[in-house]
């Protein structure tokens, strides 16, 4: 067997979610729950990928499109050998399919690779639970072998005792599953056809039944309510805080980070309360996150302090630069080494060059800025002419005075020196003053006007 079938079972509209949206889309760490899923198992899928779904109609499959996968309805939903069996069409028999659930999703791929050893085997991924309430419990015979799986509503009062049960996620050769599916039958109390149902017809035909734990307990847990789905998320970040914790990492609260996504984090970095990031993000040596940062698909530079309350999605930052706080960096800027952006300033697809700085109050987009290029409070680029995006190009050792208004498309030469409270509407030339002011003037005596206090009503 060279090739894996992977079947998710996706159908379940869980109700008691109370909401409109399907079950396997509400979100964990920033993705879909089903998303979870499929990325663990592109991991492992070298043959077919069935998703199988049902309430919600297209949405399911429509979120899901850009992973190359099989996406079968089930109507109706019949239980989950039901389920199965409307995957068997897609599959290939001389492999091993693996059934896994799109609303359990944190199992982990060093787990599937234990269930994948046995290629002649079913292979059941079983707990123990203090607490087995609500699960099939493994029935095992007095050499200790499996010999079924009895789900919880028609389970004798000995058997509910037991605090082994079924995650519902197995492994088997895709010719026994075909055949033992065909076999089902819906006497019992649900009315329905349960996938566990195949593990008496194994033993009854010999075929060896193995089990195997997982290394986290949080891997197997299933969503059913918001509240389950809120207590996983807050288990999911605890464990990605503890990783970052083990690596060196100084985190002010572990219980106050969130990680929607790939942090990946060199020696000596530093992040505060309430941070979050995204995407995938990279922090440098010695960088610090302040508090209550939010950084998406971002890569930071060594000893680059991020202060709090900043914005960054999609830019590169480089070394020792000082952002914020109160800064906002959208897509497609990238910052030089020793860049300051300062609080209240916006920057978006823009680059800015080394040892440049824009500290107070000011938008720069769509722009090109040299290096020691010094940007005063209030100054912003005009790009926008209400139909097309322009640039602005700021050369190296340009002084922009506070309150400037740059209308692009336009170029300020090499060392040129823009006065404050200027409109630039045309190229400023290299190592001169330029500037753009109505003359100042007093008028003498001129006096306010007195408020009246006989405004009729």
């Amino acid at each position: 067997m060279t090739t894996l079938n992977i079947v998710i079972l996706a159908a379940g509209r869980g109700q008691r979610m109370h909401s409109d949206k399907p079950k396997v889309l509400h979100s964990l760490a920033g993705r879909p729950l089903l998303q979870h899923v499929l990325d663990t198992a592109v991991q492992f899928a070298s043959g077919i990928t069935c998703v199988v779904y049902g309430h919600g109609g297209e949405a399911v499959p429509q979120a899901m499109a850009k992973y190359k996968a099989d996406f079968v309805l089930q109507e109706p939903q019949l239980g989950t050998g039901h389920a199965v069996q409307q995957a068997l069409p897609h599959l290939n028999d001389d492999t091993l399919t693996l059934v896994l659930y799109g609303d359990v999703p944190l199992i982990q791929p060093g787990t599937l690779e234990k269930m994948l050893g046995a290629q002649q085997a079913l292979t059941l991924l079983t707990i123990h639970l203090d607490n087995p309430t609500g699960y099939g419990r493994i029935v095992r015979d007095s050499a200790g072998n499996v010999s079924c799986i009895v789900e919880e509503k028609d389970a004798t009062t000995d058997q509910r005792a037991i605090r082994e049960v079924n995650t519902g996620i197995l492994a088997v050769p895709t010719h026994l599953l075909r055949n033992w599916l065909s076999k089902l039958r819906n006497d019992n109390v649900q009315g329905e056809y349960y996938l566990t149902d195949i593990v008496a017809m194994a033993v009854a035909q010999d075929v060896a039944v193995r089990t195997v734990q997982p290394a986290h307990g949080w891997e197997v847990v299933g969503i059913n309510s918001k509240a389950q789905l809120a207590e996983l998320e807050r288990t999911w970040q605890y464990e990605q805080a503890h990783q970052l914790l083990v690596h060196g990492v100084t985190l002010a609260d572990p219980a106050r980070l969130d990680v929607r996504g790939k942090l990946i984090c060199e020696r000596d970095v530093e992040i505060d309360v309430g941070c979050i990031f995204e995407g995938d993000v990279y922090l440098g040596n010695g960088a610090r996150v302040g508090a209550y940062s939010i950084i998406k698909n971002t890569r930071i530079g060594a000893n680059t302090y991020i202060e709090p309350y900043s914005h960054i999605d999609q830019v590169n930052i480089g070394d020792n630069c000082r952002i914020g706080p109160y800064a906002r960096l959208r897509p497609g800027s990238k910052l030089h080494n020793e860049v300051h952006i300062g609080n209240f300033v916006e920057v978006k697809n823009s680059e800015i060059a080394t040892s440049s700085k824009a500290n107070h109050l000011s938008y720069i987009g769509d722009s090109s800025v040299g290096s020691h290029v010094n940007i005063g409070a209030g100054t912003i680029t005009c790009n926008y002419d209400g139909a097309n995006k322009h640039r602005t190009i700021i050369e190296d050792d340009v002084f922009i005075g506070s309150n400037t208004q740059l209308v692009a498309p336009v170029k300020i030469g090499r060392g040129a020196t823009i006065g404050a409270g200027s409109t630039i509407t045309s190229d400023a030339p290299k190592g001169e003053l330029t500037l753009s002011r109505a003359k100042q003037i007093t008028l003498p005596g001129w006096r306010r006007p007195n408020k009246r206090n006989n405004i009729p009503k």
